[in-house]
């Protein structure tokens, strides 16, 4: 259990503690923003694994699938939330974590035939908006609504790209897996 892979389980621990922070009801104001500390700490242990496991030669197979699915995770689990609170809308959701449902059969897929398969630039990229999209919504600032309607339309968007990259990108492992 390297570096990276630490940093990517560390993500995973701390999204019990992010979704207690967003749904339990406490009355205090301040709650948000301990949601938010949690989540961008969270995300930001995405941006270190990477670059560590590729700086220091740390890429393992573990990580590889791990890593993504820690993003899955949480991203999921702040879109659930942010749903359960009507501070998004159902359908973007919908799209989002069936994306993540068709990328990790996919990866199954894969996985039996022996590959796996890394995230993509277009997965990195839709990450990385998605992210924004959460952080955006959970600080929930007036002065920035415009921008986040317009980051959850990006985030939207990039789901779908990094979708259709991935099928066409892997298409022969779908035909030979006939």
């Amino acid at each position: 259990m390297n570096l990276p892979n630490k940093l990517t389980m560390s993500r995973i621990v701390a999204i019990p503690f992010f979704v207690a922070a967003m749904l339990i009801p406490t009355g205090w104001p301040g709650q948000k923003w301990i949601a938010l500390a949690i989540f961008v700490a969270a995300s930001l242990t995405d941006l270190a694994d990477g670059r560590i496991a590729r700086a220091r030669g740390l890429v393992t197979n573990f990580g590889k699938f791990m890593d993504p699915l820690a993003d899955k995770l949480l991203v999921c689990s702040a879109l659930i939330c942010l749903t359960s609170q009507q501070r998004l809308p159902a359908w973007v959701v919908i799209i989002i974590i069936a994306r993540e449902f068709i990328i990790s059969g996919f990866r199954l897929i894969a996985a039996n035939s022996g590959v796996v398969i890394a995230a993509s630039m277009w997965g990195k990229v839709k990450t990385v908006f998605q992210m924004t999209m959460v952080i955006l919504l959970i600080a929930d600032l007036a002065a920035l609504q415009t921008v986040t309607l317009a980051i959850i339309w990006i985030a939207v968007i990039l789901t779908v790209v990094s979708l259709i990259d991935y099928l066409y990108k892997n298409r022969k492992l779908i035909s030979d897996y006939r």
